[in-house]
């Protein structure tokens, strides 16, 4: 086969019945950070430029479970849904089983890993070319101690050569083949996974690239409050490409248009065919009042008959210790960054519902933990995180899709008041922010935190 039809192709194994996690429900299909556990770890696949193609493998009871979420979710990368068996090496024997050829690259990766990163699928890709058998490891924060059958230490090896195992691991489609054609026939074979398989029988060297802390695997309750709190702070650098030549004839409303990145947002927009409805404090727009931004949305669509796009980048800051602050400095930041977002949100969706379409809000880089003299202001960037993910799952029905911005330090007027002159380099230039929020409205990304970096 030559190389041009190689194929990119990950085996998902999601037939664990969750007897360690206690849950009647299998672990892969539980909620987590607004979809199933499953559900995420399709995104990884799906959403990665190298993956050409998905397969499935689970147990009979879920296999309509499963066909229902891949329905509904547009994953249009999964080919089949395969029945596995009663262990892990029979599931991933299936899953070889029904690919044909030899050289294609194969990921086989645990369903109840849903934090994997593109890096880490670019490196096991990559490795393919020099290795015919990848594993994904990290290395051990602590010292591994081995044991005999009395609980006395008999080795302490050297940490420096331990990796902790995780998936994907990687192959040649020819090589995983054949280690479980010869496993098929060994009544006797005691290996946890496929990377063991090349080990045992010596078909190979398997090589081993980076993982990452954050690709943990669900395992027992306790996992599951783990990865929600992950997911909670994980945000990715906005890489995209999507042309704005698609915001043609698109309407687009735009909350604190009147400075800064909004008013950025409204010209790139506008630059490249939109029709705005633009609004902010001064023209007497006070996104913390439900009647306004309800007024706002419904003279929109009397105008223009649909909105397609929702952006509100309106915010107040107010820096200085919580001491110093009266309760009407203290409430305006609360109305206008919460309850403002809350209120546009709520009403945004009520006219997005019909068609779809998608919401911008902003976060800010003290969302992820408070700050000094700007403690009001960090809680409320956090609750708007919050909001966000919540609001994620309520609208996936309605193809209605939520994202926060969350841009590093921006030049923009709130910022010189309350900081000063600073040097313009160390500054994001608020034409980077607006041309980031403008291409995520355009993708397909709901629920997510979206850093964007000089």
């Amino acid at each position: 086969m030559s190389t041009l039809q190689t194929q990119h192709i990950a085996i998902i194994l999601a037939s664990g019945t969750g007897t360690r996690f206690r849950s009647e429900t299998p672990k892969q299909f539980l909620k987590l950070a607004g979809k199933r556990v499953i559900e995420h770890t399709l995104d990884c696949f799906q959403n990665h430029a190298g993956i050409d193609e998905i397969i499935i493998v689970t147990s009979r009871e879920q296999i309509a479970l499963m066909e229902e979420i891949i329905l509904h979710g547009d994953y249009s990368k999964v080919t089949r849904v395969l029945l596995g068996g009663d262990t892990r090496q029979a599931s991933s024997a299936a899953g070889i089983a029904a690919i044909k050829g030899d050289s294609h690259k194969v990921l086989v990766h645990d369903a109840v890993r849903p934090l994997l990163d593109a890096a880490t699928i670019d490196r096991c890709l990559n490795a393919l070319e020099h290795f015919d058998a990848v594993d994904t490891g990290v290395p051990s924060p602590d010292t591994v101690i081995q044991v005999d059958a009395e609980n006395c230490i008999t080795k302490i090896p050297d940490r420096e050569q331990l990796r902790l195992g995780q998936t994907p691991q990687a192959f040649r489609a020819g090589l995983l083949r054949k280690a479980h054609a010869l496993a098929a026939t060994d009544s006797e074979l005691k290996v946890t996974d496929d990377c063991g398989l090349i080990l045992h029988y010596g078909l190979g060297k398997v090589h081993v690239v980076a993982g990452d802390t954050s690709n943990i695997k669900i395992t027992y309750p306790s996992d599951i409050y783990l990865a929600d709190r992950l997911f909670q702070l994980r945000s990715g650098t906005f890489q995209a490409n999507e042309n704005l030549s698609a915001l043609q004839n698109k309407v687009v409303v735009v909350l604190g248009a009147s400075k800064g990145i909004g008013q950025a947002v409204q010209q790139l927009a506008e630059l490249h065919g939109a029709h705005i409805v633009a609004a902010s404090r001064s023209s007497g727009m006070d996104v913390a009042n439900s009647q306004a931004v309800r007024h706002l949305f419904a003279s929109a669509m009397e105008q223009f008959g649909r909105i397609d796009y929702v952006v509100n980048t309106a915010g107040v800051l107010h820096t200085g210790l919580l001491a110093g602050q009266s309760d009407e400095v203290i409430d305006e930041q609360l109305l206008t960054n919460l309850r403002g977002s809350i209120i546009v949100a709520r009403e945004a969706f009520e006219v997005l519902k019909e068609q779809g379409g998608s919401i911008a809000l902003f976060a800010s880089s003290s969302y992820t933990r408070g700050r000094a003299r700007s403690a009001v202001y960090s809680a409320t960037k956090a609750a708007v995180v919050n909001l966000m993910q919540g609001l994620a799952e309520e609208y996936l029905p309605f193809n209605v899709r939520i994202n926060a911005i969350n841009p590093e330090r921006t030049a923009t007027p709130m910022r010189t008041e309350n900081f000063g002159n600073e040097p313009q380099d160390s500054l994001l230039d608020v034409k980077t922010v607006a041309d980031a929020t403008l291409r995520i409205l355009l993708t397909e990304r709901t629920g997510q935190v979206i850093d964007v970096r000089r």
